[in-house]
């Protein structure tokens, strides 16, 4: 060991730089008590803090813990000072200041946690607010509040999420109609058809012990059937209570791209106590949607006798009932049709959630019920019905 080694540098004791990018992040995160730590903000990340207090500081919990103080004055131009941030104000910052990932959060925050209507109440903001399914839902939720201008206003929001998600659940929802399995097997080797029971089956006389493997030497594969197939009836009964609303904008979507396709006729009911057949506006969802009544009760007995009185062909029809099962109704009615439909042959889904997350929230003992009655329960998303109903249509 030598004399000549460099100790190392100690930084100066002293305040934090101001606009340290790393420093301004934590100070961002911790709220006002952290700035002793991290130093000042810069003027950009000032008003990120400003924007997120104007939003984050309700939260009781962090109020109480001194974190968050409510909202807070800021300075705006053109005033004698500070004055408080309106709605209005507070959007035009987050769009200028956040990237657009971060704006589509801050806004499905304010709107659903925090219950700022004015979002999609005030003509001025409806004009700037980026669309999403999150301020769709919020339109669907205050539709009966607005004025003809401003119900023209939200429209926008309406078609620019509606068009976001057919783009992008069309290609799935009919992929699954190309054509679909068979249990006759096929040469054409498609990934897609790939059967790995018959596979392994096929092959397990080529099992290795000693490398716990099997070696594949003749793929299976299923055949799809095509073109001419029987007629069958896909009818979607929508439970329209508020807690519902993502599965009645998904169920819409889904009845449109599904809408006239070979083989298949969908039917689209919505349902609350009473029961209204939007079945004639599947192929316009935009105007399918801006006519739907959210909340009231649920009579799901009352719909599903309803789509009962639809069925042509039992053994060639499919109920999806999509609702969370707390029925208003007659409970010993809807468990009597549930077994009355698939004693005749039909197949009866009850879906908890018929979304992109089918994340379901529901009444387990109905839902209990309804399976023991012969109903298949669960939560979906879109693709996954499709994929299912087109399984049933090529048997």
């Amino acid at each position: 060991m030598t004399d000549s080694a460099v100790p190392p540098t100690i930084p100066p004791v002293g305040d934090p730089p101001i606009g340290d990018p790393g420093l301004e992040r934590w100070r961002l995160l911790l709220g006002a008590p952290a700035e002793r730590a991290t130093g000042p903000l810069g003027p950009e990340a000032a008003g990120r803090d400003a924007a997120l207090e104007w939003l984050y500081g309700r939260d009781e919990d962090l109020t109480e813990r001194g974190i968050r103080r409510g909202p807070v004055p800021a300075a705006r131009e053109g005033g004698d000072g500070a004055s408080r941030l309106t709605a209005v104000d507070w959007l035009d910052d987050v769009h200028r200041l956040f990237p657009k990932e971060t704006v589509e959060r801050l806004e499905r925050d304010a709107v659903e946690r925090y219950g700022i209507e004015e979002i999609i109440t005030d003509p001025e903001l409806l004009t700037r607010v980026e669309p999403s399914v999150t301020l769709l839902r919020a339109v669907l939720r205050t539709k009966h509040l607005m004025n003809p201008d401003l119900l023209a206003m939200a429209r926008r929001i309406v078609e620019a999420v509606v068009r976001d998600l057919t783009a992008r659940l069309r290609p799935e929802l009919r992929r699954a109609f190309t054509g679909a399995r068979s249990r006759r097997p096929s040469r054409l080797p498609v990934a897609r058809d790939f059967d790995f029971h018959g596979t392994l089956r096929a092959n397990l006389k080529h099992y290795q012990p000693e490398r716990r493997r099997v070696l594949i030497e003749r793929p299976r594969f299923h055949s799809r059937s095509r073109r001419h197939l029987e007629q069958w009836q896909l009818i979607l009964l929508v439970d329209q209570s508020g807690s519902m609303v993502g599965s009645v904008i998904h169920s819409a979507v889904t009845a449109a791209c599904l809408w006239g396709l070979p083989g298949l006729r969908t039917h689209l009911i919505a349902f609350d106590t009473s029961v209204v057949d939007l079945t004639s506006d599947v192929a316009d969802p935009v105007d399918l949607l801006m006519r739907v009544q959210l909340g009231g009760g649920t009579d799901i007995a009352r719909a599903l006798d309803y789509a009962a009185g639809l069925v042509e062909n039992p053994r060639r029809t499919v109920v999806a009932v999509v609702s969370d099962f707390y029925e208003g109704g007659d409970r010993y009615r809807l468990l009597r049709t549930v077994r009355s439909l698939t004693g005749q042959g039909a197949t009866v889904l009850g879906l908890a959630a018929l979304d992109e997350e089918a994340d379901p929230s529901y009444d387990r003992v109905m839902a209990g019920q309804l399976a023991e009655a012969g109903a298949q329960v669960g939560a979906m998303t879109p693709g996954h019905l499709a994929a299912f109903v087109a399984e049933r249509v090529g048997r």
